[in-house]
């Protein structure tokens, strides 16, 4: 396990936000999540409030961000309130998990089947980074070529 503190990448973000379900840490591409210990997390709960200020933040639906889930607590997820995020006419560029027990690898495909977008799922923090750091560069040459085409 591997609080996002405890990295190299910490002091690359440039905000951090803590919520009584867990801290977030905002880059310019993508966000870091950590949930707290025994938060079932729940879209009316939890992720429309936050999805609602980062798209004020952001500037954008969450077309341009990759959203990783760190999860160094256990925590439940409603995975079908995915459904209700896109619905809203939310976003996201790509979608990581970071687990780190068997169980969590597992979980992680449950909520795959919901997603509209990239997936990955990773067993540590830095080689989800360096995944959505790529995305956005794909992305950003993407941006380029179109431009000079």
């Amino acid at each position: 396990m591997r609080y996002l503190k405890d990295s190299p990448f910490y002091k690359d973000a440039i905000q951090e936000f803590n919520y009584s379900s867990g801290n977030y840490y905002l880059f310019d591409t993508f966000i870091v999540a950590e949930i707290n210990e025994g938060v079932l997390f729940t879209w009316d709960d939890h992720a429309k409030p936050i999805t609602e200020e980062f798209t004020h933040l952001y500037d954008n639906n969450g077309e341009d961000i990759v959203y990783i889930s760190n999860r160094v607590h256990s925590y439940a997820v409603k995975p079908s309130d995915w459904v209700k995020f896109f619905r809203n006419g939310y976003k996201l560029r790509g979608y990581a998990v970071v687990s780190y027990t068997s169980r969590g690898i597992f979980n992680s495909l449950i909520e795959k089947l919901f997603m509209r977008n990239s997936f990955q799922s990773f067993d540590n923090l830095e080689d989800a980074i360096t995944w959505a750091k790529g995305v956005a560069k794909k992305v950003e040459v993407e941006a380029e070529n179109e431009q000079s085409a």
